[in-house]
């Protein structure tokens, strides 16, 4: 079987940044964390070199016509926001997307994917600073300014910057698995896993202090312990702060609740148990810290929208595709 194809399309005065996003995720050979092989296509809109707006000069070897048969495409940004793409670039979008392609817009991208109206009535992200402007555009998008990024299913949209890895980290594991996303992670020294619904306007804390340290620790110590219970207070105390500085201090750091947090940790722990272990759905549960299995159900599929068991069915069934489609 021939490997998946991910095609990224790029334009004169793209940064260089923004095409570095899918590149550093699927162009790299990952065979070895248990991802395949893909076929990487960087897609020009137009003949002739590249120029980036760093100054750099680029030779892309594909046009649009390399999107056909695509599994993947990637618009990583986008340009001139007040005007409609090329209409080349919109029709391949929407022949690609035709061929069972998943669509794909990072940061700004997502302008020029809502122009194909592919995002007609759904929702969709993009960078906060720009999600007014795309709503003026496009009336017909529920935008959501505060989120990372956002799945249909058939197409993708993410914020700028930083959400664009975590949405291609997303696909890898909607696609390959928490287990393989989470080498891959480790491999690119990423944050494993940030839920979609996080925000993206996260204020840091400015220095490091006696207690920052101890509040890491205390998440790290969470995250080793999920099977046992973690109050609120009881991690506060950990973390050497008073319950009230602890949520305010989590909401700038993390830019979700608490709670949400520690589901979130627990259902991806979930994950990989169901797709590396034969474990007993009980048994997951009580290791996840869910408690029963009607608990993990529930969440689980609030978080994936589908169930424990359907997850294990359809992973496993996603690897022994992968292992016949292995080059032998």
């Amino acid at each position: 079987m021939a490997d998946p194809i991910v095609a990224a399309i790029a334009f004169d005065g793209i940064s260089p940044f923004h095409l570095s996003v899918p590149c550093l995720v699927f162009a790299e050979d990952r065979t070895t964390l248990g991802l395949p092989r893909f076929e990487f296509r960087v897609c020009a809109i137009e003949d002739g070199p590249i120029r980036t707006d760093a100054g750099l000069t680029i030779s892309v070897p594909h046009g649009l016509s390399a999107l056909d048969g695509a599994d993947i495409v990637i618009v990583p940004s986008w340009k001139n926001l007040e005007v409609p793409p090329p209409a080349a670039l919109i029709e391949a979008l929407r022949r690609a997307h035709r061929g069972g392609a998943l669509i794909v817009g990072l940061c700004l991208g997502t302008f020029a994917v809502a122009a194909t109206g592919l995002l007609s009535g759904r929702r969709a992200a993009t960078h906060w600073a720009f999600s007014d402007q795309l709503q003026a555009l496009y009336p017909d998008i529920l935008v959501e300014p505060e989120v990372l990024y956002i799945d249909n299913g058939d197409v993708v949209t993410s914020a700028g910057v930083a959400a664009g890895l975590d949405c291609c980290l997303h696909i890898i594991r909607a696609r390959y698995g928490a287990e393989a996303a989470l080498r891959l992670a480790r491999q690119i020294v990423l944050s494993p896993h940030r839920q979609g619904g996080q925000a993206q306007f996260i204020e840091r804390p400015i220095a490091r202090t006696g207690n920052a340290d101890r509040f890491a620790q205390a998440l790290d110590t969470v995250r080793k312990t999920l099977h046992e219970t973690h109050s609120l207070d009881s991690v506060a105390d950990i973390a050497g702060l008073t319950r009230r500085t602890f949520t305010r201090r989590f909401q700038k750091t993390i830019g979700t609740s608490f709670g949400d947090w520690l589901t979130d940790q627990r259902v991806a722990l979930a994950q990989r148990l169901l797709e590396a272990t034969e474990k007993s759905m009980d048994m997951i549960a009580f290791e996840a810290g869910f408690g029963s299995a009607t608990s993990l159900r529930q969440h689980f599929s609030a978080r994936l929208r589908t169930t424990p068991a359907q997850y294990r069915r359809e992973f496993s069934k996603n690897a022994q595709e992968r292992v016949a489609q292995a080059p032998r």
